[in-house]
Order: C-alpha cells, then sequence, then structure tokens
C-alpha cells in the first residue's frame, strides 16, 4: 500500500480524492451512529451509570484533543498526513470489535467502568487521527469550494445517520419489549458492525492523494505559541471555548431527560433527531452557499441565537399535563435546533480553516482543537455534576386565576435536575456570541445585511422563510432595544 504524498495533483487526483472523502464520511457516520448519540447513552444506562459517568462519556470525544499535540510531533517527524491518519483511524476502530465482544463472549464481565477504558482509547486514537486528516483537507479541498464541499459531504452524512438511527431504534425498541434479557446482546452487534464500517473508511482514506506539504522542524510549544500571538485566531478561539463550553454542559443530557424524565423510548427519541436531522439536511447547502459568499462568521451570529432560544425552549419540556403538548414543543425544537446547527457546525469548521495559514494549517487547527477540548469537556462533566446537585431541588413558578366558577393555574416555570442545566447553557451562549463580534474574517457582510438577502431568498424558495428570517433577526432587536436604554441611561 503505497501511503507516500505526491508532489503534484492533477485536477482528476483531486477529483478522485473528494469521491474518496465523501466515502469516508459515509462509512464514518455509520460508525459513529452505531456507537454514539442515543445509543451508547442507551447502554450506558443499562450499565447503570451515573449523571457524571454519563458526563464523562460525553466528554471523552473531546477531552482527548488535548493529545493533538502528538499528532504534530508525527506530521514533523514524517510529513505524511496520510499515513499517520490511516494508522491511527485504524488503531481507532479495532477497540470497538473489542466493546463488542464483550457482550456477547463475556456479558457478566460488562460494565460501564470497563467500557470506558476503552473508549478512552478510542477517541485518542481518533483525535490524533482527526488532527492530520483536518490539515490533509486543508490542502486537497480547494478553498473557493469549502463551504460547499463539506455541506454536500454532510447531507450525505446526515441522511445516512437519519435512516440509519430509526432502523435501529426500532429495532432496539423491539428487542427492548419483546425480548429484554438480550438486549446487550444487540448493542455489542452493533459495536461490531461499526468497527467492521470503519476500518472500511480507513482503505478508502488509503487511496485519497495526498499533496505534499514540509512541516518546519522547530521546537513544538514554540510552534503552539504562533497561533496566540495571532490576535485575530486568538479571538477566534476565545469565542469557540466559550460557545463549546455552553453547548455542551446542556446537550449530552437531552437524551437523558426524554429518556428518564420523560419515559420517552429509543423510536420516539430518535424520530425527533431524524426530524431534526431532516431539517438540517434541507437547510446545510444553504448555509454553504452563503457562508462562501459572504462569511462564516455572519453564518454563525445568525443561527447560535436561534440554538440558544431552543435551549430556553427546552426549560419548557415536561412543564404541560398533556403529553401530545410536550412531543409538540419538542418537535418544533429539534426543527429549529437542526436548522441551527446545520449553519453552526459547518461555519465553525470553514472559520477555523480559512483563517488558519496554508504553510501553519496543522498548528493553528490543532490548537483551535486542544483548547477547545479543555472547554468542551470540562462542560458535561460539570454539567454532570450539578445534574446530580440539582437532584431533588426544583424550582417552580406559577401563575393562578381564581374566579367564583374555577381556578386556572398556569406554570410559567418549572425548573429541576436537567432544566438547570439548559438555563445555564442558554445563558453562556449569550456570552459566547458577544465574544464572536471581535472576530475578524476575510469578505465578512453585515450580519443584518445577510439576514435581509437570505430571508428574500427563502422567501422566493421555502414558504416557511417569513418565520425563520423573524426568528433568525429577533435577537438583533432585542440587542439593539438593550443597547439604546443602557446609552440612554448613562446620559
Amino acid at each position: 500500500m503505497d501511503l507516500q504524498p505526491r508532489n503534484i495533483l492533477t485536477e482528476e487526483d483531486v477529483k478522485k480524492g473528494l469521491r474518496l472523502v465523501i466515502g469516508d464520511g459515509l462509512t464514518t457516520e455509520i460508525m459513529t451512529t452505531l456507537t454514539g448519540g442515543t445509543f451508547i447513552v442507551a447502554m450506558a444506562l443499562l450499565l447503570g451509570a451515573s449523571n457524571f459517568q454519563l458526563g464523562l462519556i460525553a466528554a471523552l470525544p473531546t477531552l482527548v484533543n488535548i493529545f493533538q499535540l502528538i499528532s504534530i510531533w508525527l506530521i514533523r517527524r514524517f510529513n505524511n498526513r496520510r499515513a499517520i491518519t490511516v494508522t491511527c483511524a485504524a488503531l481507532a476502530r479495532l477497540p470497538l470489535i473489542l466493546i463488542g465482544l464483550l457482550p456477547l463472549l463475556i456479558p457478566h464481565a460488562v460494565t460501564i467502568s470497563a467500557i470506558i477504558p476503552v473508549l478512552f482509547f478510542y477517541y485518542l486514537s481518533g483525535a490524533i487521527a482527526g488532527a492530520s486528516w483536518n490539515a490533509w483537507m486543508k490542502d486537497l479541498v480547494p478553498e473557493k469550494q469549502l463551504g460547499a464541499y463539506f455541506a454536500r459531504r454532510s447531507s450525505y452524512m446526515q441522511t445516512t445517520n437519519a435512516i440509519l438511527s430509526l432502523v435501529l431504534a426500532l429495532g432496539v425498541d423491539y428487542v427492548r419489549d419483546h425480548y429484554p434479557a438480550f438486549e446487550l446482546s444487540v448493542y455489542g452487534w452493533m459495536f461490531i458492525a461499526a468497527g467492521v464500517s470503519g476500518l472500511t473508511g480507513v482503505l478508502l482514506l488509503s487511496a485519497t492523494p495526498e499533496p505534499r506539504s514540509i512541516m518546519a522542524k522547530e521546537n513544538i510549544f514554540k510552534m503552539l505559541q504562533r497561533p496566540l500571538r495571532d490576535h485575530n485566531f486568538k479571538r477566534l478561539l476565545a469565542f469557540n471555548s466559550a460557545w463549546v463550553f455552553a453547548v455542551n454542559i446542556a446537550m449530552p443530557f437531552f437524551t437523558v431527560f426524554m429518556m428518564k424524565g420523560m419515559g420517552l423510548g429509543l423510536s420516539w427519541i430518535i424520530g425527533l433527531s431524524i426530524l431534526s436531522q431532516i431539517c438540517s439536511i434541507l437547510t446545510i447547502r444553504i448555509w454553504g452557499l452563503f457562508a462562501d459568499r459572504y462569511s462564516n462568521k455572519t453564518i454563525i451570529a445568525i443561527g447560535a441565537p436561534l440554538y440558544i432560544a431552543c435551549l430556553v425552549a427546552w426549560c419548557y419540556v415536561g412543564i404541560y399535563t398533556e403529553s401530545w403538548a410536550n412531543l409538540l414543543l419538542l418537535a418544533i425544537i429539534h426543527i429549529f435546533m437542526g436548522i441551527a446547527n446545520a449553519g453552526i457546525n459547518l461555519s465553525l469548521t470553514n472559520i477555523g480553516l480559512k483563517l488558519a495559514p496554508q504553510s501553519d494549517a496543522v498548528i493553528y487547527l490543532s490548537t483551535k482543537n486542544i483548547i477547545s477540548a479543555v472547554f468542551s469537556s470540562i462542560a458535561p462533566l460539570l454539567g454532570g455534576y450539578l445534574a446530580d446537585y440539582f437532584m431533588g431541588r426544583h424550582l417552580s413558578i406559577d401563575a393562578e386565576w381564581s374566579g367564583p366558577k374555577w381556578t386556572k393555574t398556569l406554570h410559567l416555570v418549572e425548573l429541576h435536575e436537567w432544566n438547570f442545566l439548559f438555563l445555564f447553557g442558554a445563558l453562556l451562549g449569550l456570552v459566547a456570541i458577544e465574544l464572536l463580534r471581535r472576530v475578524k474574517e476575510t469578505g465578512e457582510v453585515e450580519k443584518d445585511i445577510v439576514v435581509r438577502i437570505m430571508r428574500s431568498a427563502l422567501r422566493n424558495n421555502l414558504k416557511e422563510s417569513f418565520l425563520i428570517g423573524n426568528l433568525i433577526s429577533g435577537y438583533s432587536h432585542l440587542r439593539s432595544v438593550f443597547r439604546w436604554r443602557k446609552f440612554s441611561a448613562r446620559k
């Protein structure tokens, strides 16, 4: 197997590489769907995991990013990003088969404490491969196509995730209802299938061409200081860290809340997740086109307030006595979270790629990932601790109307355990948005202008554009009113 980089890539080589990277994305998405998200939470709950252990599992994928320093050292030592990516990705995906075999061969030995160390090695090797992959893609994908290409790749991956998740959820719920003794074995087979799919992705990556890039052999710690001396990139790091902290203090517990707090089955949870992904798939290419045309920062500034509004709405889930009302609210939340996440996640990736200099891409991106890892891994751990702390604590605010014939009580606020985390996440998200304003991006267009253009474009293509346009511009109006009042008070 020839894994050596090439001095020159033809246009046909690049096209072939882009097709193979999409194939790797699909196989990797199958792997992560089988082993992550709702299913790893369901398996952990089956094994009796505590809130803190659930937070730890959620923290592992980002916690290990601090070890991307190893990837930098390897790239500097060998100047072969494809070989590093392929080798480390293979090492990451083999442990999945091991986890799958445990409940099939020695089910009595399967505990959450035994699985977490294996997951740690899986995520660790994947993080090293991911840093090398990012720098590789920086040189392989033409810069003008970044937004459109990764939007297309993401839409394929999300479609795969949606279809596979629904099939798996229906299957797991059926086994849970009719053959509960075999539920753990089902998760075992899922992990084995995930490992096989992941190794298929490794084969696709091994055939993807890599343009040669020489990394300077200087002190690694001096190299890591370079992005921290770049004032604009440092502002991006501040925003990114604040945002991932706000998101990850709440997001890992959405599934836990729906399963334990509301008693929903996997089919309902996955169904809502698919609804969110469909909305994401339908809008991600639009986000990608606007990101390429105007700026990634502008897209984040539009999507972030919408996501924060969804976090606030999570605080009201479960407040209604009728189950259909709670499910309707959950559906609305998942719709708009899908729309917001499509733009935010795409733009967060692309803005890092765009602001990183060509010669130091791996240094800048690894620094971004390492610093983000610290905050995004602390957040779910803190969230798990806070969820345990708020267990048994409750905040309720009601409004009551009393009349001669009847009395009506309206629940305004009802916070308990996980709901507190959702509110904290929303407040921290508002802080992060303020930090975004300081980031500068080439070709940046004022957010209000882009909102007007997007509303006009969406109005011509989507019937719901009027609602979307008003939601994404609502934060700006509120902020303008607040700043005007504050200015008037000072006068």
